[in-house]
């Protein structure tokens, strides 16, 4: 007998339990950041709020996939890289450098996701999928400009917040986030449109580096 109602396929219901792990997710950091942020008037937190924020919304109006990745490698390091940030956590710790400084990094790192995210539309998702080819904005630079833009603001916050809980939680969600990029463009080089880009792009996440 199927765990599952008739009406609604086991794909569905992943989808659906995939997108409220991310609200959850989401729910747990905005209340330490909220609360940080009344207490010490630091903006870098709420910077890391609104980039945390952009996934959950597209995590809800992404397009439909034509092709998923679900091997356990896949879904491994999709959950590290995402149930990272939520676990950052902002405290009264001594900052490496001033908030105004870590802010414009945040705000780079901030426009450089949205930048992406304009022209990947709803072509969005958690585990690495093919959703089509996009060859604009940012992605004229670098592969994967969004995971770049997260990799900046995780940074900046770290800076803010340089804790051993919070460079452990970068190091583990940062890492499974650079595999998951290479998970996906092997999932996507399936497509020649895909490879005739990377073929033209070289750099996964930062130009000029790697």
């Amino acid at each position: 007998m199927s765990l599952f109602p008739t009406w609604m396929p086991r794909e569905r219901i992943t989808d659906l339990g995939a997108r409220l792990a991310v609200g959850v997710l989401f729910l747990f950091l905005s209340v330490n950041l909220l609360a940080d942020f009344q207490r010490t008037q630091r903006v870098t937190g709420l910077l890391l709020l609104v980039s945390e924020a952009l996934v959950v919304v597209l995590t809800v109006v992404r397009r439909r996939a034509q092709s998923v990745d679900h091997s356990a490698v896949a879904a491994i390091t999709t959950t590290l890289s995402m149930a990272g940030p939520p676990l950052l956590r902002a405290g009264d710790e001594t900052a490496l450098m001033r908030d105004d400084a870590t802010a414009l990094l945040s705000i780079a790192g901030l426009c450089l996701v949205i930048a992406g995210k304009l022209a990947l539309g709803r072509s969005f998702g958690l585990l690495p999928a093919s959703r089509g080819t996009v060859t604009v904005g940012p992605y004229l630079l670098m592969r994967h400009p969004i995971y770049t833009g997260y990799l900046i603001t995780h940074v900046a916050f770290l800076t803010a917040h340089p804790t051993v809980l919070n460079l452990a939680v970068l190091i583990l969600a940062d890492g499974a986030l650079v595999v998951r990029a290479l998970i996906e463009e092997r999932m996507l080089k399936r497509d020649e449109r895909y490879r005739a880009y990377c073929s033209r792009v070289g750099w996964h996440l930062v130009p000029g580096v790697f």
